[in-house]
């Protein structure tokens, strides 16, 4: 499978990720380990490299990371996990540490991350959100020794918008800390918003993108169409107002104009992404391991020309 960088750091990800947000996620086969290790293995054995979770991930706090790391249990050196900290609107048993971008919380929470992946460093750790209660300058700080430490490779960040981006990689440079060397953030066919700024300001620093529901919850697996909704589905069963209330005119001409070039959606949609320099892996969910087989066939798969591109481009125009 084809690698890229996560932006300037040393660190190289297939470009098809395991997003694990499912791991350990109520009403799925991988909210067991069983689950989890035929979709983790499954992903291996395709070429996938980069798994992505979170401490906030699962049934309960940390549930996520510790399917993974049991998963990855033997095949640790085949695996660029990242994680990530400090979201500020969900629950955490460290609440009582103080603000999610402090050092205390931070010093604590990447103890807990690691002993649950059973890992001595985190190649990747992310702020989930921002904390603006705190300054960048203290977060970094933190994140800093963290890096000089061992205890992790690279720094990232999701959700922050382009002035926040700016403001971190200045102060890591006013510092000399660590910078920020991902930005990952919503980002798909049906919502493109970080297109205006965020996405521009990331090519700008140099980070490495990384979308997060780049699939729109399946609706570009090829599983949906006007007239089915699967109910073995996350959609099916949580979220019918997403297919209720999909612009299905513009799915249904992607659908075919991949169909004229002898593709599926799934692969259309990858290569829409892949097709951009500054993304480093789409990091799409999978709860069942031919889902992770058919996400990294289609990141090995077709690529746009810009024609192509403007095209796929032009079906999902705003109105």
């Amino acid at each position: 499978m084809e690698k890229r960088t996560l932006g300037t750091s040393a660190l190289t990800v297939s470009v098809v990720g395991l997003g694990c947000n499912n791991l350990g996620r109520p009403g799925t086969l991988t909210l067991e380990q069983a689950g989890t290790d035929a979709v983790v293995h499954a992903a291996l054995d395709a070429g996938v490299t980069f798994f992505d979770t979170a401490d906030v991930y699962g049934a309960e706090y940390g549930l996520s990371e510790t399917r993974l790391g049991a998963a990855l249990a033997g095949r640790r050196d085949e695996a660029v996990i990242a994680t990530k900290f400090g979201h500020t609107s969900m629950g955490s048993p460290l609440a009582d540490l103080g603000p999610r971008g402090g050092r205390t919380y931070i010093r604590a929470a990447v103890e807990g991350s690691l002993n649950r992946l059973g890992i001595e460093t985190i190649d990747l750790y992310q702020q989930h959100t921002p904390d603006p209660t705190v300054p960048i300058a203290e977060t970094l700080g933190a994140l800093d020794e963290l890096v000089r430490e061992g205890k992790v490779r690279a720094i990232g960040n999701s959700n922050f918008d382009a002035a926040q981006l700016t403001e971190a990689d200045a102060e890591a440079t006013r510092l000399g800390a660590a910078r920020f060397v991902t930005a990952q953030n919503h980002y798909n066919l049906l919502a493109r918003e970080a297109e205006a700024d965020v996405i521009p300001t990331v090519e700008r620093l140099g980070l490495g993108f990384l979308p997060f529901f780049p699939l729109a919850n399946g609706l570009f697996t090829g599983k949906f169409s006007r007239t089915d909704l699967p109910a073995d589905t996350r959609i099916g069963r949580q979220r019918p107002e997403v297919h209720e209330n999909a612009p299905w005119d513009a799915i249904e001409a992607f659908e075919s104009f991949a169909a004229a070039r002898g593709i599926g959606i799934l692969e259309a949609t990858f290569g829409w992404f892949l097709s951009r320099p500054a993304l480093s892996s789409v990091i799409a969910g999978a709860t069942k391991p031919d889902q992770i087989r058919a996400n990294a066939a289609a990141g090995n798969g077709w690529r746009p020309t810009p024609d192509e591109l403007a095209a796929i481009d032009g079906f999902f125009a705003p109105a």
